[in-house]
């Protein structure tokens, strides 16, 4: 599902308008209609008292108007509060303030904040309030009457439903610019909007409905611009393939963990039952000698082999030279490798010399801190690199916070520049890839923020690489169902206890639950 900025989101009304037919009064009333159901669904209860509209004098105050005469026409009781002067109301908006007029209903005109004094004790004992002042429009930091108007209906206590983004909220940006709607529910039109799906911005949301008001899908997906997705079930589950009934392990690709060293075989012993939970045919850890056994022992299901390693129990640069000999599809490296100098030449010689599609994570990640022009893809071989914000930094040469304040920024100059698919961790976990585009997902919680999921996602990314031999939905598949894991085992475990190998006993529930109910032998075909 693609998000869109305010640019694109008025280009996209007028290739709508111009270019399909469908006239701007008609989205106006979609939109108030689409608001007016979610609303019914959510807060019934408040429409047997008053609704207070609160409408500014552009489009979205046009749309509160929709709001205000479908509410008045389903016998609910309406007031409407317009922020300004009545008089500057234009276009589509005064064609639909009008209609409230000629339908008896009394418009209030807010010019002052003496005006909204005198009128806010009667919003006060309202029941609900719509947010129909800014939507999209919003270009500095708010001020004067309006920043008194946020702060007054954010202590009223009563559920306001903000129409497309919560006045205060920039649609360019999740960073919140000053003074604030803190809505409980946003109703956004035609497509999300960035601040209603990345921190802080989305703090202010509420629940977030997406209102479908007659934006053809080709024009969304037509808008130039940056391409940026939030990713859904819907659009997951057609990447998957259901098995078939003469399938074998050969079938759903050999993935190869070089992981682990003395002291971290849990790391590599995580990553790989990520890798077999998540459907791949063979896992192989390759892991330093004096570590073999230790990992062997955690379980059963993948394989293992020693590598030639140092004395202080990691891996020797030499053993590149196994490692390339091994039959496999994906080659993941990095989960408790250690970062001495074996690894370091190791990963190294891996980057340069390997054919196979690489998943970087980790350890192989800060050993190539100093020298990150050596991440380059290639046509003939795909590079996914996975860090958390800290290992992010230390690629680009910027600090943590830099790193959090533009996470799609960072990581998609990363890929473009690089040719690698960047999965940058944490809340909202972004993809970006080589050709521009972003993906963020919304599956995660703060219980995931532990030692251990990390390596689990590293090989959860593998073994979809190897199955579907597409970086990008290797990706989009790995990272939504890691997130849903959490969210599954948080949902048991409590979000303070939740431990990485909870999410690996929670990965087959998430594939269920994306994939949907099993049809019956009766209900096949």
């Amino acid at each position: 599902m693609r998000i869109l900025n305010t640019g694109q989101m008025r280009e996209a009304d007028r290739a709508t308008v111009e270019d399909v037919g469908i006239t701007s009064l008609v989205l106006m009333e979609n939109a108030g209609r689409q608001v007016v159901s979610a609303i019914e669904a959510s807060y019934e209860d408040q429409l047997d008292g008053r609704v207070a509209i609160l409408s500014g004098r552009g489009n979205n105050g046009g749309d509160g108007f929709v709001v205000a005469r479908t509410l008045l026409q389903r016998g609910v009781d309406v007031s409407v509060f317009v922020l300004g002067s009545v008089a500057e109301i234009r276009g589509d908006a005064r064609v639909n303030l009008d209609i409230l007029g000629r339908l008896g209903l009394t418009v209030v005109e807010v010019s002052d904040e003496q005006a909204w004094e005198l009128h806010f004790s009667e919003i006060a004992q309202c029941t609900l309030i719509v947010d129909a002042l800014m939507g999209t429009g919003l270009v500095s930091a708010l001020n004067g009457m309006l920043e008194t108007v946020v702060a007054d209906i954010n202590t009223s206590g009563l559920p306001i439903v903000s129409i497309d983004l919560p006045t205060g909220l920039d649609a360019n940006s999740p960073h919140v610019l000053g003074a604030c709607v803190d809505a409980s529910m946003t109703v956004t039109l035609a497509a999300p909007k960035l601040p209603l799906v990345l921190p802080p911005g989305e703090a202010q949301a509420g629940d977030v409905v997406v209102a479908d008001i007659g934006v053809p899908s080709e024009v969304i997906d037509g808008l130039a611009g940056p391409n940026v997705e939030l990713m859904t079930r819907e659009d997951l589950l057609v990447l998957l393939e259901p098995r078939a009934t003469e399938a074998h392990k050969g079938d759903f690709g050999r993935v190869l963990l070089v992981a682990g060293s003395r002291g971290k075989a849990g790391a590599a012993s995580l990553a790989a039952m990520g890798a077999m939970r998540s459907g791949a045919g063979r896992v192989t850890v390759a892991t330093p000698a004096s570590c073999q056994s230790a990992v062997a022992a955690l379980a059963p299901e993948f394989m293992t082999d020693a590598l030639m390693d140092e004395l202080d129990g990691q891996i020797l640069g030499r053993a590149i030279e196994q490692v390339l000999q091994y039959e496999r599809d994906v080659i993941a490296c990095g989960p408790g490798l250690g970062c001495g100098a074996g690894s370091r030449e190791f990963v190294r010689a891996l980057v340069d010399q390997a054919e196979t599609p690489l998943v970087l994570d980790a350890d192989a990640l800060t050993v190539l801190a100093d020298d990150p022009g050596r991440l380059m893809g290639r046509e003939e071989r795909d590079i996914i690199i996975t860090p958390h914000p800290g290992e992010m930094a230390r690629l680009v040469g910027t600090s943590t916070d830099e790193v959090q304040a533009n996470r799609i920024g960072v990581a998609g100059d990363f890929a473009t520049t690089h040719q690698v698919y960047v999965v940058l961790k944490g809340y909202r976990t972004v993809i970006a890839t080589p050709d521009g585009h972003a993906f963020i997902n919304p599956t995660g919680n703060p219980g995931m923020a532990t030692g251990g999921t990390g390596d689990i996602l590293t090989g959860m990314i593998a073994a979809w690489l190897a199955q579907l031999l597409d970086a990008e939905a290797a990706c989009r598949v790995a990272v939504y169902l890691h997130g849903a894991a959490g969210d599954l085992a948080a949902a048991q475990h409590g979000d303070v206890s939740l431990i990485a190998s909870d999410l690996l006993t929670h990965i087959a529930p998430a594939i269920r639950q994306l994939k949907g109910p099993r049809k019956s032998t009766n209900e096949a075909g």
